[in-house]
């Protein structure tokens, strides 16, 4: 038994006919890094399960992330005067994220190749995808750090919803059109932030100070290249792809409501999280950076899987997640003063979140596992007596 069922029999349903449909047209992705991985599962053994190559090459991310919290957890260790990160971190910051990038491509390859291909599985690396994005973001951020020669807290914070809206993108246009378009950027990005992290070992964090062309900085050029990516490609592909399928009439949504409803929960929260942003008494971003950014960027996750969910068991959208009812009442605590110690009560709300979200991913994973009849890190078959 899952210890509670998220996923409904109508989704069970759903799941059971369900066929993988993607297009990567990413010239990287499909003359570089496939030849690479094609390369690479070559050298894994038969019987280590894909969910576990999944799995492993998060917790990389997730280590990177903690790794940086040590030495940066301010995001202050960058700047002038600042003790900064010893560069073996920078190079063990870059081998691991080459290393989660390369394991989350050779996942789908080892499936595949062991004849273990199952909805799970994308479920399961998709949904650690959604939570990857702050751990991503978060440790980047310590290369160029918040003070005078970094980015504003603030600025990362809407820099963070950037990256958030252009990940759920992908996954609305495949719970509108039925086809997962993989983002030009997500390929561009992981190769380059591997490299950034080795140069910054190499020529240490001083160099980010310098300006490009006159007073343009390398920090401008982070935000700029993120920006535009998302503005100028991510959100134009997508919008380009869901306007086909609707002149070919294979769009699976035709009111405009229904079309847009994944959009909402996500809304929702970046509402709530701004607002307390804004009129928080004790100016909690610039207090909590980082624990901030991990409960909006794990409240964000929580709620893309469940559209994941729902775009893979062609079931209906859920209106709104219910994660979000008690974050209003936090909220409302924070913003009012009711509550004197708000760093506090940032660091419940977190420790609840990601409790909330891991509760759901094994519930959600022990359910699937069951219906499938498989064991979600092996191949093994499962006992059944």
């Amino acid at each position: 038994m899952a210890l509670y069922e998220y996923v409904t029999q109508d989704q069970l349903a759903g799941f059971d006919k369900y066929k993988y449909s993607a297009v990567d047209s990413n010239p990287l992705s499909v003359y570089v890094m496939h030849p690479f991985w094609n390369f690479v599962v070559k050298f894994l053994p038969t019987w280590l399960a894909p969910n576990l190559i999944t799995f492993t090459g998060f917790m990389f991310l997730v280590l990177n992330f903690l790794m940086l919290a040590f030495y940066d957890f301010d995001f202050t260790a960058s700047a002038a005067g600042h003790e900064h990160v010893p560069s073996w971190v920078w190079v063990l910051a870059g081998f691991f994220n080459f290393l989660a990038y390369t394991l989350d491509g050779v996942d789908g390859k080892q499936a595949r190749r062991t004849n273990s291909s199952t909805p799970l599985g994308e479920l399961f690396d998709h949904g650690l995808d959604s939570w990857a994005c702050i751990f991503f973001v978060a440790t980047v951020y310590s290369i160029f750090g918040r003070l005078e020669s970094g980015v504003g807290v603030a600025t990362l914070y809407y820099i963070l919803w950037v990256v958030l809206f252009s990940f759920i993108l992908s996954h609305w246009e495949k719970y509108n059109t039925g086809i997962l378009f993989l983002p030009w950027g997500y390929d561009i990005s992981q190769v380059t932030i591997s490299l950034v992290y080795l140069v910054t070992a190499v020529v240490g964090v001083e160099t980010w100070y310098q300006p490009i062309l006159w007073h343009f900085l390398y920090r401008d050029l982070f935000t700029f290249m993120i920006i535009a990516c998302s503005f100028t490609v991510t959100l134009p592909m997508s919008l380009i792809n869901v306007l086909k399928a609707h002149r070919s009439k294979t769009l699976k949504h035709s009111s405009l409501y229904e079309a847009f409803l994944p959009f909402l929960s996500p809304v929702l929260l970046f509402v709530l999280s701004t607002i307390w942003v804004v009129f928080s008494p004790s100016r909690i971003l610039e207090l909590q950076p980082r624990m901030f950014y991990l409960m909006v960027g794990t409240a964000f996750a929580n709620v893309t899987c469940k559209l994941i969910v729902c775009q893979m068991s062609n079931t209906r959208c859920q209106a709104l997640s219910w994660l979000l009812l008690p974050m209003t009442p936090v909220v409302l605590l924070a913003v009012t003063g009711a509550v004197a110690n708000e760093s506090l009560l940032l660091y419940l709300w977190t420790a609840a979140v990601i409790l909330a979200h891991i509760h759901f991913g094994l519930s959600v994973v022990q359910q699937l596992s069951s219906h499938f009849g498989i064991l979600a890190f092996s191949l093994k078959k499962p006992n059944t007596d």
